[in-house]
């Protein structure tokens, strides 16, 4: 369980984070949404230790993230920022097994070198595994990165927007893996990520946090949150949620274009 209380930051006398206190259940995929500069990706990164809040706290699993050491860190949660850099001639194989890196410290072992073989496989990366990472696709990369986080076995996958840029195949590609690795590991992994795409938080995501302008105005279960009320109000536009086949689907409802 990841449990914030009272997490505030300020940057050059703006506020960025309001005085947000949530408690978000493990065992899920957990989305976090909201417009353009509500600050999704700065409490993530906050709650992941990489920014330090003026006020307010994150313990997950009981531990305070900003008081605990790097290493210790890198145990309890697992982060893919939007960016990530790529080191020239990596292959996907190195590139996944750098997610070990905090349980061996330089000296991979057998255990280690399983659980990379594993990884390469789950995400089916095994073809292309002694390719350069630089030469890959964008969505083929993104699910090695991807791979790297999962690899580094950690309660917690932190990702910022895994989805950008991506077309459907990709991005229904990755959630589908994600939703796998959380339902196989009886609890034990969760997945906590910044979303833009809604149609896709609806349909996969266990848990919402609604975020705007640095407050979380709602949090709780999917279909009990991503209602047409509330992301008419979030978003400040019209939107219904509706079934289509059996499936929930979001519909802009702008009258400009009826």
């Amino acid at each position: 369980m990841i449990e914030i209380e009272n997490l505030s930051l300020t940057r050059g006398g703006t506020p960025i984070l309001r005085d947000i206190s949530l408690t978000i259940p493990d065992g899920g995929i957990v989305a976090i949404i909201g417009p353009n500069g509500a600050g999704k990706s700065t409490l993530l990164h906050c709650m992941a230790g990489l920014l330090a809040p003026d006020s307010g706290r994150v313990l997950i699993g009981g531990k305070d993230v900003h008081k605990a050491r790097e290493n210790d860190r890198a145990l309890m949660l697992s982060l893919l920022t939007q960016t990530p850099g790529t080191v020239p001639r990596l292959t996907v194989a190195d590139l996944v097994g750098f997610g070990r890196w905090p349980h061996h410290r330089g000296r991979p072992g057998a255990t280690d070198r399983a659980i990379v073989q594993d990884v390469l496989g789950r995400f089916d990366l095994d073809d292309i595994a002694t390719r350069e990472v630089e030469t890959l696709s964008g969505g083929q990369r993104q699910r090695a990165y991807v791979a790297m986080a999962h690899a580094q076995s950690t309660p917690w996958m932190f990702l910022d927007e895994p989805l950008s840029a991506l077309d459907p195949k990709y991005s229904h590609d990755i959630m589908a893996r994600l939703t796998q690795i959380v339902s196989q590991d009886g609890g034990h992994r969760s997945v906590l990520m910044v979303l833009h795409d809604l149609q896709i938080a609806l349909r996969t995501a266990n848990w919402v946090i609604c975020l705007r302008d640095g407050a979380a105005i709602r949090s709780g279960p999917t279909k009990e949150v991503m209602t047409s009320e509330l992301l008419s109000t979030l978003y400040e536009t019209s939107l219904h949620v509706g079934d289509l086949d059996g499936e929930p689907v979001i519909v802009p409802r702008n009258p400009a274009f009826l």
